[in-house]
């Protein structure tokens, strides 16, 4: 996707966060990547590539550089150099190296193969972090960071080639009739959830429907067929209207909270075109 020109302001104020943490590309001197959101270095490439810059760009080039920096050989990302190495954190960062184009270097192909081996019971995907403490929900999988997997999954070879990920495509979709919080994070489906929320990288309607759009399991399924139905519904002349954002991305044309947006729009036409 070419870079718009009426895109280069937002890109410039993303650009102009790129040193916020103290050192380049969005982070910390100690390279901790997901710190600083909306501007953490995983945030501020996903809104780049949303805008069209293109991942050969030395910008993105040197986002790519810095997250192999932190790959570990058991396909594993570290994103922070001190506490755990949690799935969510490897599912975030192997959604962002795909995205950047990264999907068949034989790092990231040992990362796919690491989630691959390593899915919980019910076929999503969790850590093992109980901060809300634990219940009878905690037994289920995290859903935003299966969701993340299954983002990056579909990049790959293995989309709708995988029974492991029709398995997890089948717990996101039992979540839409469960509803309630679940995971030890306890991901749930509430108002929030319903609204939509644009750039796409948390768990809400928008981004569920889109990501699972790929998926033959899902395209068919009556519990799909609701969740696409709920977003269309949202559509006001043909257009993405965004009705959640970060407070901190109000100085953004293309996300502004209550008015249409090109870019988001794309992306819902992307879902129909899977649809057809």
């Amino acid at each position: 996707m070419p870079i718009n020109k009426k895109h280069q302001n937002d890109i410039d104020i993303i650009l102009s966060h790129k040193h916020n943490l103290g050192a380049d590309y969005w982070t910390t001197p100690d390279k901790r990547l997901g710190k600083g959101s909306p501007f953490s270095t995983i945030d501020s490439t996903l809104m780049l590539l949303e805008l069209g810059m293109d991942a050969s760009d030395p910008i993105l080039e040197g986002v790519a550089a810095l997250f192999f920096s932190v790959w570990r050989t058991d396909g594993r990302f570290k994103l922070s150099p001190s506490g755990g190495i949690l799935p969510c954190h490897t599912a975030y960062a192997v959604n962002l190296m795909c995205r950047l184009g990264y999907v068949e270097d034989k790092r990231i192909q040992a990362t796919l193969q690491h989630l691959l081996d390593s899915p919980w019971d019910d076929g999503g995907w969790r850590c093992n972090k109980f901060s809300f403490g634990r219940g009878p929900e905690t037994e289920y999988s995290n859903p935003l960071p299966t969701l993340n997997v299954l983002d990056a999954f579909r990049h790959s070879k293995y989309l709708n080639n995988e029974p492991k990920l029709d398995k997890a495509v089948e717990f996101l979709l039992a979540h839409w009739r469960i509803r309630k919080p679940i995971g030890p994070c306890q991901y749930g489906m509430g108002t929030l959830f319903m609204q939509v929320e644009y750039p796409l990288w948390s768990y809400s309607l928008f981004q569920y429907v889109y990501v699972l759009s790929f998926y033959e399991k899902a395209k068919k399924d009556e519990r799909f067929i609701e969740a696409f139905n709920a977003l269309r519904d949202k559509l006001v002349n043909g257009m993405i209207v965004v009705e959640r954002n970060a407070p901190k991305l109000s100085k953004l044309e293309f996300c502004k909270k209550g008015q249409p947006s090109e870019p988001a729009t794309k992306r819902y036409n992307e879902i129909e075109a899977n649809l057809c």
